[in-house]
């Protein structure tokens, strides 16, 4: 199988010639771990079987979050998390997209740009679901940013989970009404003047194109039933997925990159081929800026805000326990991916035992 680590191999050095003067220093390094993930040069350790003698090594991952090999455990770990934070009742997937017009604003801002974007579409929803027409309650809202489309062409918007209900002023739960949150259109141009007048007022030096105050800002919202698990695993996809991953590449030569991509309207699967300059170029256009949290919790999620969730938790179990009781016994855990560890059952013969021969460091001298 073909994967991005191989691709960056391939065309990595005349991308760094071409543009290393330029790059962003995020870019760079996500083309160093990439290349080194789970090869000799980040370490790791050797094993061997008690009884086929079989040797394995086990190298470490390079844990950047634009890796496509770097992100089992770490979602899993993040499921364990979300598992007790999660409340009987449905939820709503709302997706808000940015405009055509304001995405070389974004790509040139974005520290300010994505920041200010989903404070903006937070803020939205929360002040939506808190009208009486609608909620009339403190929602959750758990934000995760995506800049990229299945092409991996720049496509900034925002996936949201938000509770079907929230906790009101007097402390009781208030369900959102059946199939409906809030009006989309409501939602659009509450995000777009939000935005708009922090961008303004936080960075006056950025010129606005003046079509930006009208353009119409797309929004999505798609209801959850029960299940909390379907929903998390759900998330979780959007939570640590990357531009592209590994098994979506099908070919590879000397001079193009060929992979696959899903049209969403016609829920068929296409192909693309584009230069090896040019999917590298595409990748890295979705490398976040060093420290940027992509995922971020609103509301009664909101980390301040736990009180209320335990407060909210609590009620359920008393004014809904068969509802909790049953959810929880319908709850399925995913085992996590195996790993090479002492006392594995050996992945050659299945009999047999692992066991540590060395631990092979990192090499002194890191390749360029």
């Amino acid at each position: 199988m073909i994967e991005v680590a191989d691709v960056f191999r391939q065309f990595g050095g005349a991308y760094l010639a071409a543009f290393g003067n330029s790059m962003l220093p995020s870019h760079e390094r996500a083309i160093r771990d990439i290349i080194r993930c789970r090869t000799e040069a980040m370490g790791g350790h050797l094993y061997e079987c008690d009884s086929c003698h079989q040797q394995i090594y086990s190298y470490h991952s390079c844990k950047n979050r634009s890796c496509p090999k770097c992100h089992t455990e770490q979602t899993r770990r993040w499921l364990e998390l979300r598992k007790d934070e999660m409340l009987p009742i449905s939820y709503f997937h709302v997706t808000v997209t940015v405009p055509e017009v304001l995405r070389p604003l974004f790509q040139a801002n974005q520290n300010d740009a994505y920041r200010i974007f989903m404070k903006a579409c937070a803020d939205s929803i929360l002040e939506l679901a808190k009208d009486p027409r609608y909620v009339n309650g403190l929602v959750g809202s758990l934000m995760v940013l995506h800049t990229c489309n299945q092409q991996m062409l720049y496509h900034p918007h925002t996936h949201s989970l938000v509770t079907g209900g929230g906790i009101t002023d007097d402390g009781s739960w208030n369900p959102a009404n059946e199939g409906f949150l809030f009006p989309l259109q409501a939602l659009s141009m509450l995000v777009r003047g939000k935005f708009l007048t922090r961008l303004k007022r936080l960075r006056p030096d950025i010129n606005i194109p003046e079509s930006a105050w009208q353009q119409n800002w797309v929004s999505h919202c798609t209801i959850w039933g029960k299940g909390e698990q379907a929903v998390l695993d759900y998330l979780a996809r959007y939570v640590f997925r990357i531009a592209i991953t590994n098994s979506r590449i099908l070919a590879m030569d000397d001079q193009t990159v060929t992979f696959r991509y899903k049209e969403r309207k016609k829920r068929r699967w296409r192909t693309c081929r584009v230069s090896g300059m040019e999917f590298m170029r595409r990748f890295l256009l979705h490398v976040l800026p060093k420290g940027f949290h992509k995922v971020r919790y609103f509301g009664i999620w909101n980390p301040k805000n736990r009180h209320m969730l335990k407060q909210v938790d609590l009620l359920f179990v008393l004014t809904h326990p068969a509802a909790v009781d049953l959810t929880s016994g319908q709850t399925t855990e995913k085992s996590p991916t195996r790993k090479v560890a002492p006392g594995a059952a050996c992945l050659h013969c299945s009999t047999g035992t692992l066991f540590l021969i060395k631990n092979i460091p990192r090499p002194t001298i890191r390749p360029p």
